[in-house]
């Protein structure tokens, strides 16, 4: 009678681990997700906040770290904006000195900051980048700054605009009709009173007639 051919270790090995990789594919991945807005637009000579939110699968804890960078246009060299651990630390030198400041609160999971005095040289894309131990790999949001002269509509503010100048017609209308009827009331009133007052008048009159006539009678 003849045996199986025995198994050998290495497959089995080579099984299990297979099979391990498998489960670390499925296993999630602790990272910390980072949401901003894509574009900002600001007027030159004002000052902008810029909102850095983030979300992480660990408890929130006092070593979150908080790294704000600025890309010039047509540059790639990062320029440091801002550093929070604990509390911010602004920069002491480069184009954002006593310029920055932390807007943020770590306890709501925001990492937000003000950028004061906008001028062109701010052109360019905000970094903002969150690290919570042990989730310290993670997505970067990006901020794309335009500072312009004047401040263009968009659609959406044009819409708004439209919106909000419709209402405003149409309770101007609405009063306008509201007081043309209490206006029209009043006068109606107003008639009617003049009219008893009218009447009782030519009673009064009548009445007077009569008795002047009713005396020489009665002589």
């Amino acid at each position: 009678m003849d045996l199986p051919p025995p198994v050998h270790g290495p497959s089995w090995m080579g099984a299990v681990l297979f099979l391990g990789g498998q489960l670390l594919a499925l296993w999630p991945v602790a990272a910390v997700e980072v949401h901003t807005s894509r574009e900002v637009e600001a007027l030159n000579g004002t000052n902008v906040r810029l909102k850095c939110t983030f979300t992480s699968s660990s408890p929130v804890s006092q070593r979150v770290t908080v790294t704000w960078n600025f890309r010039p246009q047509g540059m790639n060299s990062p320029e440091s904006v801002l550093y929070y651990y604990e509390e911010p630390y602004p920069p002491t030198s480069g184009r954002f000195k006593e310029r920055v400041t932390w807007d943020g609160n770590i306890d709501r999971n925001d990492a937000s900051i003000v950028v004061w005095n906008l001028n062109p040289t701010d052109n360019g894309t905000f970094t903002c980048q969150v690290k919570n131990p042990p989730d310290v790999d993670g997505t970067i949001g990006e901020i794309q700054l335009r500072v312009v002269q004047q401040v263009h509509f968009s659609e959406i503010h044009i819409l708004a605009l439209v919106i909000g100048s419709a209402c405003a017609l149409m309770i101007i209308v609405v009063i306008m009709v509201v007081v043309w009827r209490h206006y029209r009331n009043r006068r109606g009133q107003e008639k009617s009173i003049e009219m008893v007052e009218t009447e009782l008048t030519e009673k009064e009159k009548l009445k007077s007639t009569e008795e002047k006539v009713a005396v020489p009678l009665e002589d």
